[in-house]
């Protein structure tokens, strides 16, 4: 991308060429951002910006939410011309500084066609369900499971956008009648269910592509989410609608194995892949052993070089000829956070020359032919096709090299790492994805395809453990806003009252007025001081900035005088908020004056968020956000037809700095964003938010730091073919008492304990016993209560 100043237009006109990479919808907020900029930068005539593909530029611009901008931005009207002969876009930039100027250049209809808004936070903007699909990237992140309805309420559809909907206001009303309280955890298996449909379809399609002669299969690692509603909905619905051939499980301890051997689809079939994974013992190995005789593909996948020898013994002790499999530890890794679970520095697998002193044992002990899968696992959340790609040339070479050395080869288990896209920005981010899920099976089918006819060998079945792309969007958490931050409309009258309380005129020297306040103390020379900067703050870019760091000093210098006793607690309060209304009349003047705010002033920036506290552990329900900086969507659970005008980040109720959410899917589908825009609250209604993308690890690895305990839950299927969906199963979270037992307490222990100590008052005369019996009553009470807040 490139800025010229064409001959002739010079002064006239700034023109901005932008390659073909604009036929990517997810660039063209960058591309308004860098126009904005140009702006900033002191450019104020009309700005022409030349664009290839004009076709569909209405849909990308909507997509993006293009049309938005930040509090501090100005409006944009947007002038297209398509060009008959070059096919190229003509868009014509111009400042809009009112809504009335856009409602004169633009028809609501037009606008409407654009998918264009004015700017957050301007007085008369109008906002629509359109805006804040936009704004919070539902279509980047929701796959098509996540809606608006046209009431600005939130909705999920279990099976895509084309099937029924949830309105979730609605159901957690509901619920709430039921005497289940948010938070809440809302399971959707027909999700997962379908998501197991495209990636089946997806592998279809490239097997039919190919003319790839082996088959796929799934199988669902346990570990990610080992909910038994969940895993019994996923494996009831792909063996009644699969013909024979639906999900298989993962697992990776002997727990694992044996909650799996529980679930088989009966009756057994030898098509039910359970891959045995993790590190064994020898009675993880009878087990996994005696599985494959109750009918089924139980594969022992041999992890470490010492579980070669292992298995053959357990195998000889059992007189079996069990079924087994290898993990490669392949050379090839990826750079995202689980990098370091692939290459030489893996956990887990054999290196190539422990792979070749595999086979030579079990060749030895005639048990060659037992070998029959090859497995390998580069890491999760594989953001770049390329690495898929890389991993696949090495693993389809290794595997021909092994049916060479006369394994029994017949299954490529290709592991997991299949990625979801958190933040929607369809890029290599760690947040992120940058391909699709087609583009994933062709990569693997293609690069096992043409090993296979280049080596002439049968082409394998193809396995797939993906977990976090099959169930991640089949859970979401729901809860309250449970604080009330003081209102805009407070701030400013505490503010006003404040600001004119300061004794300081522009008619008068500055010099007197400083000294007469410096005479009177520390607390009023400061006050004084930050009133004549105030009262000089002019709607020019240099007098912003200067105000602002002046207010910056004179703030830091009362921090420094209250530490030495010079400034009481009143006068640094007042202090404070003279430094608030300092900021407020730099931002006011920023909007009406299409201004660039100070960076500290931008609206993801600290000074400019507000914090939210929800009713929520963070160590409980997204342990991966305080645990590794994981991105979950968030958004408002109703009012979605009104415009969201604070900027929040979101703090937990345990007691611990690190339970908060500060990273957020931005607009756009620009990547993470510092702040989440929200409603102001309303006295005496609700205001509820849902996280989503939290269907895996977050259950089975969240933990109860300050004994928050397991939320309520309610799951909610839809069958495809048949009308609505069902409220099957509701399950109450952790009382007070049932989470105190994990530490090891116990609660009839506890409770007459508490009762010996209120007797104890009582007997001795410093407790009526009517108190006593009404402080028992309330102990009782919140022993068997829900752990978090009503």
């Amino acid at each position: 991308m490139h800025r010229a100043l064409p001959r002739g237009v010079a002064g006239r006109c700034k023109e901005v060429n932008v390659a073909n990479s604009c036929c990517n919808p997810r660039h063209w907020a960058i591309y308004f951002c860098i126009i904005n900029s140009i702006w900033a930068a002191g450019y104020s005539s009309p700005l022409v910006c030349r664009m290839d593909c004009a076709a569909g530029v209405e849909r990308k611009l909507q997509s993006t939410g293009c049309g938005y901008s930040s509090r501090a931005s100005q409006l944009y009207d947007l002038d297209t011309t398509s060009a008959a002969s070059s096919g190229d876009l003509l868009l014509d930039f111009k400042p809009v500084t009112s809504e009335a100027d856009l409602q004169s250049s633009r028809s609501p209809s037009q606008a409407r066609q654009l998918g264009l808004s004015p700017a957050l936070g301007r007085e008369g903007s109008t906002w629509s369900t359109e805006a804040s699909r936009a704004l919070y990237n539902v279509d980047g992140w929701g796959c098509g499971y996540v809606d608006i309805a046209e009431e600005g309420n939130l909705a999920i559809r279990p099976l895509g956008e084309d099937g029924p909907a949830v309105d979730l206001p609605q159901l957690v009303e509901h619920l709430k009648e039921r005497g289940l309280l948010p938070p809440l955890l809302l399971r959707f298996p027909s999700i997962a269910c379908h998501r197991l449909e495209k990636l089946r379809d997806a592998f279809r399609a490239a097997i039919e592509r190919f003319e790839y002669q082996g088959c796929f299969r799934s199988v669902f690692p346990v570990k990610s989410n080992p909910d038994r509603l969940l895993l019994q909905g996923m494996l009831d619905y792909s063996w009644s609608h699969e013909h024979g051939h639906g999900l298989g499980l993962e697992v990776g301890s002997k727990a694992e194995l044996t909650m799996a051997l529980s679930m088989i689809p009966l009756p057994a079939s030898p098509a039910f892949n359970l891959i045995c994974n993790g590190c064994k013992d020898a009675e993880y190995m009878e087990l996994a052993m005696h599985a494959g005789e109750l009918g089924v593909n139980a594969v022992v996948v041999m992890e470490q070089y010492s579980e070669v020898r292992l298995a053959l013994r357990v195998a000889a002790k059992l007189g079996v000829r069990p079924r087994l499999g290898v993990r490669a530890k392949l050379a090839t890794r990826h750079s995202g956070h689980w990098g370091s679970t692939s290459g030489d520095g893996a956990k887990f697998g054999l290196r190539a020359r422990e792979i070749v002193a595999a086979v030579g044992e079990l060749a030895a002990a005639g048990m060659l032919d037992c070998l029959v899968l090859l497995h390998f696992h580069v890491g999760s959340q594989i953001t770049n096709i390329r690495m898929v790609k890389e991993v696949m040339r090495e693993a389809s070479f290794l595997y021909a090299e092994l049916v060479k050395m006369g394994a029994g080869l017949r299954f490529l288990d290709v592991g997991g790492g299949l990625a979801v896209d958190y933040d929607g920005s369809f890029t290599d981010s760690a947040a992120s994805m940058a391909y699709s899920l087609q583009s994933y099976a062709n990569d693997i089918v293609s690069a096992m395809q043409e090993v296979c006819v280049h080596r002439g060998i049968p082409p394998p079945t193809l396995i797939s453990e993906s977990g976090r792309a099959v169930a991640s969007h089949a859970t979401v958490v729901v809860f309250d806003v449970v604080n009330h931050p003081v209102r805009c409309e407070e701030l400013r009258e505490e503010e006003e009252e404040v600001v004119d309380s300061v004794e300081f005129s522009l008619d008068r020297p500055l010099t007197k007025q400083l000294k007469a306040a410096a005479s009177r103390g520390k607390g009023r020379y400061l006050l004084t001081t930050f009133k004549e900067v105030f009262d000089n703050i002019t709607a020019d870019a240099f007098s912003l900035r200067e105000s602002y760091s002046d207010a910056c000093y004179f703030k830091e210098d009362a921090l420094r005088a209250f530490k030495l006793g010079v400034l009481s607690l009143v006068e640094r309060a007042r202090v404070d908020v003279m430094f608030d209304a300092t900021c407020d009349r730099i931002r006011t003047l920023a909007g009406e004056h299409s201004l660039p705010l100070p960076d500290a002033l931008q609206p993801t920036a600290v000074p400019g968020v507000r914090l939210y506290h929800v009713n929520l552990s963070v160590f409980q329900s997204a342990v991966d956000a305080w645990g590794i900086g994981q991105l979950f969507p968030v958004m408002p659970l109703a009012r979605l037809g009104e415009e969201p005008r604070v900027q929040a980040t979101l703090g937990d109720i345990t007691c611990d700095s690190d339970g908060r959410l500060d990273r957020f899917a931005g607009p756009g589908g620009l990547g993470a964003a510092g702040a989440l825009p929200l409603h102001d609250l309303r006295e005496g209604e609700p205001y509820r938010l849902a996280m989503f993308l939290t269907g895996v690890y977050q259950e089975v690895m969240g933990s109860v730091h300050n004994m928050y305990g397991r939320l309520n839950t309610a799951v909610v299927w839809a069958e495809p073919g048949r009308a609505g969906v069902q409220l099957v199963h509701v399950r109450r979270g952790e009382s007070v008492g049932e989470v105190l037992v994990h530490p090891g307490y116990d609660p009839a222990t506890m409770i007459q304990r508490v009762h010996e100590a209120t007797m104890l008052r009582v007997n001795a005369g410093n407790l009526p016993m009517r108190r006593a019996e009404v402080i028992m009553q309330c102990y009782r009470e919140r022993m068997a209560g829900y752990t978090y807040m009503r």
